[in-house]
């Protein structure tokens, strides 16, 4: 069994600095790069994971794009693009273009890993859909989330996002 995986949850500019950009998803972009250094200088690293919100021209006539009427991380654009601090980590890194909240595909590759840490944006969101989606493909897993690490459309859905998890036995940490 593999040891130990860091999911990265949608890193992209425009989640932190863009059109859906918060002042709690840029504070939380340097507590990230600090843990992938530490990280990459460990003797034993963690294996890292990315993932990337993904959407194309026709994002307003999907059922998100009508319901959030904001075209962002448009495949190829500049929010699209992972924040320039985590881009070193990402080149040596597997990276999963999702056009849905979670990813099936690094649910799939976490599978057999004794212990994830999730960490990203947001919270209420792609971070929660990832946690569970990793928790129902690898019901033995233990599955963590640092609330210093997430940040969520809001604070109080940041909250109440890392209840809901804990709920189902996502480990919470401050």
């Amino acid at each position: 069994m593999k040891k130990k995986a860091i999911a990265v949850i949608d890193m992209q500019k425009d989640f932190v600095t863009g059109v859906l950009g918060s002042k709690e998803a840029g504070e939380v972009l340097p507590r990230i790069e600090a843990l992938l250094h530490s990280n990459a200088l460990a003797d034993d690293p963690a294996e890292v994971l990315f993932t990337m919100d993904t959407h194309g021209p026709d994002y307003r006539q999907t059922q998100e794009g009508r319901r959030l009427p904001i075209p962002h991380c448009l495949r190829g654009s500049d929010g699209w693009k992972l924040c320039e601090p985590l881009e070193r980590y990402a080149a040596l890194a597997p990276v999963f273009e999702k056009n849905t909240f979670g990813s099936v595909k690094l649910a799939q590759a976490l599978a057999g890993f004794e212990e994830v840490l999730v960490t990203g944006v947001c919270t209420d969101i792609c971070v929660i859909s990832n946690a569970l989606l990793i928790r129902a493909f690898s019901p033995e897993t233990r599955i963590r989330v640092r609330s210093g690490l997430c940040a969520g459309s809001t604070p109080e859905r940041h909250r109440t996002a890392l209840l809901a998890m804990a709920a189902c036995q996502v480990e919470i940490e401050d």
